[in-house]
Order: C-alpha cells, then sequence, then structure tokens
C-alpha cells in the first residue's frame, strides 16, 4: 500500500515557506529572498519517499492584500489550502507560539484537511530558549536540515491510501518556462534595491529546447519609464548583471547551457489592473 496527497505550505509571508521547499525536494525549485512576499504563484514540488510521494505546494504568503495583486496572491494560497489533503502551517520558531491558524487563514469555511504546525528557522534559536513546544508541532531548519526526517513523518501519517501520482524521479510538476520567468523575478530580487522587485513582472516569450544552449527570450516589465532605466542601468549594465544572475540559476535547473535575451518594457499599473494581471498568467 503506498500513500500520496497534496501537501500546501502555508502562513505568512516570509515565515520560510519557499526554503523549506527547496530542501524537502532537494532541488532549487521556488524564489527564495529575504524580501517578504516574493511568491506570487504556487510552486509544486515533488518528494517520493519510499511508499509514500508527497506533492508539495509552495503557496504565496497570507497577506493583507493592498492591491489587485496582492488579492490574487491571497486567493490562490487560500485556493491551495481548501484544496490541501494536508496543511503543514509554519511560523518562524523565535515568534513562538504561533496564533492558531485559522486566525491567520481567516477561511470561510471550516478547514476539513489536518494542519500540522511547523516552527520553521529553528537554527536561529539557541536549543535552551526553543520554548515548550507543543507536542503535535515540528520544529526544522532548512539551511541544516534538523528536524526535516521527522516533519516528513508527521506529514506522512496524513497522507491518503492511494497510488502514486507522478514518477518517483520527478521533483516538478509546472513546465522549465515557468521557472525560467522565476528565476528571472529571483535575480530581480537580488540585483535590484529597495520596492523595485515588487513592480517587476515576467513574461517569457520564447522558450526553444533541443539544441545547445537552450535559447529563451524573456520580457522584464515594469510600471513606469522612470523604472526601466533603472532596470537597464547605465549602459545596460544592471540587466546584463540580473541576466547573468538568472542564467545560472536556469542552467542548474535544466542542466544544460542557455542563452538568455531580455528586453525591458513598461506595462503601466500592471499590479493594479486586471487585464495586465491576466495576462501574465496572475489571474484564474
Amino acid at each position: 500500500m503506498t500513500r500520496c496527497g497534496n501537501v500546501v505550505l502555508a502562513g505568512p509571508p516570509n515565515v520560510g515557506k519557499s526554503t523549506l521547499l527547496n530542501a524537502l525536494v532537494g532541488e532549487h525549485l521556488a524564489i527564495v529572498s529575504p524580501k517578504p512576499q516574493s511568491t506570487r504563484l504556487p510552486v509544486i514540488g515533488l518528494l517520493t519517499r519510499d511508499d509514500a510521494q508527497f506533492i508539495f505546494t509552495d503557496s504565496p504568503g497570507l497577506l493583507e492584500p493592498e492591491y489587485q495583486l496582492h488579492e490574487v496572491m491571497r486567493a490562490a494560497a487560500v485556493r491551495a489550502i481548501v484544496h490541501a489533503e494536508v496543511v503543514a502551517y509554519l511560523h518562524p520558531l523565535a515568534d513562538f507560539p504561533a496564533p492558531p491558524f485559522e486566525q491567520v487563514a481567516r477561511l470561510e469555511r471550516p478547514l476539513h484537511a489536518p494542519v500540522v504546525t511547523v516552527y520553521t528557522k529553528a537554527d536561529l534559536v539557541p536549543p535552551a530558549s526553543a520554548g515548550d513546544r507543543p507536542l503535535d508541532a515540528v520544529a526544522v531548519s532548512a539551511l541544516t536540515g534538523a528536524g526535516l526526517d521527522a516533519l516528513l513523518e508527521r506529514l506522512r501519517m496524513h497522507l491518503p491510501d492511494g497510488p502514486f501520482h507522478y514518477d518517483p524521479d520527478d521533483m516538478a510538476t509546472q513546465p522549465s518556462r515557468f521557472f525560467a520567468a522565476e528565476f528571472v523575478r529571483e535575480a530581480a530580487f537580488e540585483v535590484l534595491h529597495e520596492e523595485l522587485p515588487y513592480s517587476v513582472a515576467v513574461e517569457i516569450d520564447e522558450f526553444r529546447e533541443g539544441a545547445a544552449p537552450v535559447y529563451i527570450r524573456a520580457v522584464v516589465y515594469v510600471e513606469r519609464d522612470s523604472q526601466k532605466g533603472i532596470v537597464i542601468g547605465a549602459g545596460g549594465r544592471t540587466i546584463k548583471t540580473l541576466g547573468q544572475a538568472a542564467r545560472g540559476k536556469i542552467e542548474a535547473l535544466l542542466d544544460e547551457r542557455v542563452f538568455l535575451e531580455l528586453r525591458v518594457k513598461v506595462l503601466p499599473k500592471w499590479r493594479r489592473h486586471a487585464p495586465s494581471l491576466k495576462r501574465l498568467g496572475y489571474a484564474g
């Protein structure tokens, strides 16, 4: 008998959901940034271990929406939670105790899936000051790997019996072009400063495989002309740096050489414009 189910990593922004997903599946799939709200769309990673297949969903943070993109992000997170077989509720150990999940999620209907409380970033808390954690919670460090096996065993107990949904060797369900766009955005979070990365969206114009190098052409959208100049930089230096960082990430995932061409365009107020959000894949 095997077990298989969808485990949603849920919680407020910046609690370590993406870092934990990457640690669990053993591959850099989700954007990681010290800046909150970097995850806009759910990222799905797969882990098959012995008789269990975990379908992990890194959901956007449960935030208080300030504009239309935020509303789309929260709606995507809530959809993932509602359809989960198990919810892993993440909260930093340093901020123990975690408030009730129902208070954070504010769902319109009662949640029927079991909720496992996961205290993250345990490496930042000295063992002596870890506090009296509830017996039904798990403390983990995605950076050191501490607690990951205990977490998987706890989650496995809640997975429904059933056949695997994916090949045991698979680590992701989304296409390579999805991750290419995400890695360009991740590079924007690394290279650009202040609030500018939040105004950046990425659309893949062309993705050609089958020949070396893989050819990818992407458009980096910003909201204002002044932002376009900053992203390009003097003599094109900033966009070149951004492209080099993104290309390295994409090559690591594909295990192939990549030629990445980036163009910068203005899409006015796209974060607050429903048709633009839909065009960019942020509205279902």
